[in-house]
């Protein structure tokens, strides 16, 4: 905890800290979607079946509502992950550039 009262640079308020999590939410987003319609692609090439709309439903074979299950959430999971970690990487080095140019 920050025994300072300016926020630091994960408790947000600042507009600089607002607008990082944007960037990292925005990446975020687009990644998750590209990773979606990759897995689906991918899919469809192995099963020749279009993934289940419903992996609930119980007209849904366990094997295909697992498989799918699994594999969308750990591609879109990993997809998520990378790129925030990417947008934080681009982030503080573009900030470390103003710095230096300030």
């Amino acid at each position: 905890m920050s025994t300072s009262a300016e926020p630091t640079a994960d408790e947000g308020g600042r507009p600089e800290a607002i607008a990082r999590k944007l960037y990292a939410t925005a990446a975020a987003m687009v990644a998750a979607t590209m990773a979606r319609k990759l897995v689906q692609r991918v899919w469809v090439k192995t099963t020749g079946k279009v993934p289940p709309e419903n992996p609930e439903s119980p007209e849904v074979r366990w094997t295909e509502a697992v498989g799918w299950s699994v594999l969308s959430g750990t591609a879109v999971a990993i997809a998520r992950l990378l790129a925030k970690r990417r947008a934080a990487g681009a982030w503080q080095r573009v900030s470390a550039a103003d710095q230096e140019n300030r």
